[in-house]
């Protein structure tokens, strides 16, 4: 059995599709399983125990049509038996057409398209969060009888010398393991995206004074200016490290695993702690909906948004004005009651 399932989009999407081929490994352990992704986001999917080949569209793959033709059809040469294009492009569909001998060619319904699929899939309601959406995909062979094992709970593994790696550089930049390290998610790939950076400030004062943690605020180096100003805007205060830049995704993720809970706006590493099991807590934006994005059935994973607080004429409000419903002192609020989930913060509590 040989299987395909194609992905394009970034991070967060990338990890929360990944239930699909989860699934589909506890379905057909034997089953050879590729998993198609953007360049910048496949390093993530190496050495996890159901993904058998990680295959990478390059940057010049995206931007050359005749590169990009070559490389699908090469890849589909694999003959496999089912090819799962998540996605559903006119781009991402022609791993659909080229495989012809593929007895299960699965996409979403899309108008006027998609007459490659042998299987189109409606877009599931409302009632589902995103990591459910996925997993209808797999609709097709559940009533063709398969005894498919939905597993709705994405997962990520990392190397132990990853781990040990990313451990010794947090300890030699000043981070002290017996205090409760949370990773501070201050900034976002989409500028609507980030939380009043007043107010964040107010936050993290709050952490660092309420659990006498230490803050991380990771960086990718185009990001470094924003975390340095973040950082010289609360005094320098040496409770925060602001000296670890990630340079790949594998190295944020190496950087998480060594953290005990996430705090700040949702995104793609707030997928990536979910993944490896850190208690999180996210604060959304008023153009996202929090049910679509956190596993409903997971409680060491939730959130806050602008809907959350009751106030009148809500619609009427400003992005701004929504954003501000969220005030630091609720935001805290919810946190302390994630913080049952973090080992430190029990033992701390329980030698008061």
């Amino acid at each position: 059995m040989k299987i395909l399932v194609v992905r394009f989009k970034q991070i967060g999407d990338a990890i929360l599709s990944s239930v699909i081929c989860k699934s589909l490994k506890e379905t057909y352990p034997e089953a050879k399983i590729d998993y198609v992704l953007y360049e910048n986001v496949a390093p993530l999917f190496k050495n996890q125990p159901y993904i058998n080949n990680v295959i990478s569209i390059t940057k010049e793959e995206q931007k050359n049509p005749f590169k990009y033709i070559k490389k699908v059809w090469e890849v589909t040469r694999n003959d496999y038996d089912i090819v799962i294009d998540i996605m559903s492009t006119p781009k991402s569909e022609l791993f659909a057409l080229f495989s012809r001998k593929a007895k299960y060619k699965i996409g979403r319904y899309k108008p006027k398209r998609g007459y490659t699929y042998t299987h189109s899939i409606l877009e599931p309601s409302s009632e589902f969060d995103k990591a459910d959406k996925f997993l209808k995909m797999l609709d097709p062979l559940i009533k063709d009888g398969v005894d498919v094992k939905l597993n709705p709970n994405y997962s990520l593994e990392f190397l132990d010398e990853e781990r040990s790696k990313l451990h010794k550089r947090m300890e030699d930049e000043g981070v002290d393991f017996n205090k409760i390290i949370i990773p501070l998610a201050i900034n976002s790939r989409r500028p609507e995206k980030v939380y009043p950076i007043d107010l964040m400030k107010k936050v993290a004062e709050g952490l660092l004074e309420k659990y006498d943690s230490q803050i991380i605020l990771y960086y990718s180096p185009n990001e470094k200016e924003f975390a340095k100003k973040f950082h010289e805007e609360l005094g320098w205060d040496k409770r925060i490290v602001s000296t670890i830049h990630t340079e790949s995704i594998r190295e944020l993720g190496a950087l998480l695993s060594n953290c005990d809970i996430f705090v700040g706006n949702e995104g793609g590493p707030r997928h990536l702690a979910q993944a490896l099991d850190i208690p999180s807590f996210a604060i959304f934006s008023p153009g996202s909906n929090k049910h679509d994005w956190l596993s409903r059935g997971n409680k060491r994973h939730e959130g806050i948004e602008p809907r959350d607080i009751e106030t009148p004429d809500y619609d009427k409000l400003s992005y701004e004005e929504k954003y501000r419903l969220m005030k630091p002192e609720k935001i805290l609020e919810e946190i302390d009651k994630k913080m049952s989930l973090v080992p430190k913060y029990i033992e701390k509590k329980n030698l008061m």
